[in-house]
């Protein structure tokens, strides 16, 4: 399997080109602010083709070029219902001091709209989603926004990795994602981690959407979040 990353924009948020190998077509896991040329150059590296867009969660610095990507190959975006509408509406969700360093950047003084994607496709608990051979498994996952996911595929190169997980701002290296912005909802990302993370094998690799990787047994052994639910 081929993984290839970047941060990007402003707040360094991870973004992902996933395949099978070299030459196929892949997903596209959060094409934030400032992605699109970072994923154009990633695909030309790697001889790849995005054929889908995944999106973990509605804030900008994760979608924020979805529809350019998609745009320019033609395939879909795949978001959960919940946060579908922060794909043309980024601002109904984050805090104001992101707001208006959001404005700051772009020059205006008003909200942002931007163009909903041609072809946008529900990431609903247990959907799979199948690129070039590649399979990945939606869980919804609510708590930083309503419509947070993580999408999940088995690993099958190597015998100390079982699976690969996609997390965005769900579960990072040593924290969780914050729930005090719009949307957001301790109560529920609590029972989120419980039902998505305590069951997980702890030789699942977590690749968030900032910050470096990690694993859910390292999660389980030092995240104090994870610890109080343990």
């Amino acid at each position: 399997m081929l993984v290839a990353s970047f941060p990007a924009g402003p707040l360094q948020a991870n973004c992902y080109l996933v395949a099978r190998d070299r030459g196929a077509g892949c997903v596209v896991v959060d094409p934030g602010q400032d992605a699109f040329e970072g994923v154009r150059a990633a695909a030309a590296e790697h001889d790849l083709t995005p054929a889908a867009v995944l999106v973990t969660h509605g804030h900008f610095d994760h979608m924020w070029d979805a529809h350019a990507v998609a745009a320019e190959h033609g395939c879909p975006v795949w978001i959960h219902p919940a946060d579908r509408h922060l794909l043309t509406d980024p601002m109904a969700a984050i805090s104001n001091e992101s707001a208006g360093m959001l404005r700051a950047q772009l020059g205006i003084d008003g909200d942002v709209a931007l163009p909903e994607p041609a072809d946008v496709r529900d990431a609903v608990d247990g959907a799979r989603i199948e690129v070039d051979g590649l399979t990945l498994t939606v869980t919804h996952v609510p708590g930083h926004t309503p419509g947070t996911v993580v999408y999940t595929t088995d690993y099958p190169d190597r015998d100390d990795v079982s699976a690969l997980m996609f997390s965005g701002d769900f579960l990072f290296a040593g924290s969780i994602g914050r729930t005090d912005l719009t949307g957001g909802d301790h109560a529920q990302m609590i029972q989120s981690l419980t039902d998505a993370v305590v069951p997980q094998r702890d030789d699942v690799v977590v690749l968030p959407g900032h910050g470096p990787q990690t694993s859910v047994g390292q999660e389980r052994a030092t995240n104090p979040f994870l610890a109080e639910l343990l």
